[in-house]
C-alpha cells in the first residue's frame, strides 16, 4: 500500500467547474487506511478532506472547503495513483459536488519534490 503520510500536492490540471488551482497546496496524512488532508491556497480559504488509502493506493474521500466568496462547498471524489519515475505520486481524480449543482469533474495533482516550492499559474 502508498503511504500518503507527510506528502504534499498541487494541482496541475483541473476541469472548469473546479474551485482547486495550481496556487492550492493539499498536506496529506495518513494512518493507517485512514487518509485526511487540509488544502488552501487560490479560490480555496481552507479546506480538508477524510477518507480511505484501498489496498491497490486508490483513494475514496469526502471534501469541505470555504472559497474566496465565503461559500461552503463540497463533494466525493476518488483518486487512482501514478508513480512517476522520480518516485513521485500523481493523482488521477474524479470527483462530484454534493451541493448546488452536483457537476462532475476530473483532476489531476501531483506531490511536490521534496516540499519544494509551489507551482504558478
Amino acid at each position: 500500500m502508498i503511504n500518503y503520510d507527510g506528502r504534499t500536492f498541487i494541482s496541475i490540471e483541473n476541469t472548469a467547474n473546479g474551485e482547486v488551482s495550481s496556487r492550492t497546496v493539499f498536506e496529506y496524512k495518513q494512518e493507517g487506511q485512514i487518509l485526511s488532508a487540509t488544502y488552501s491556497g487560490g479560490e480555496i480559504k481552507e479546506g480538508t478532506l477524510i477518507g480511505i488509502v484501498k489496498d491497490d493506493g486508490s483513494l475514496v474521500f469526502r471534501y469541505n472547503h470555504v472559497n474566496v466568496n465565503h461559500e461552503i462547498r463540497g463533494g466525493q471524489c476518488t483518486s487512482v495513483p501514478e508513480i512517476l519515475e522520480d518516485g513521485r505520486i500523481r493523482l488521477h481524480e474524479k470527483w462530484r459536488w454534493m451541493d448546488r449543482d452536483e457537476s462532475e469533474g476530473e483532476s489531476v495533482v501531483e506531490e511536490l519534490k521534496n516540499g519544494g516550492n509551489r507551482y504558478s499559474d
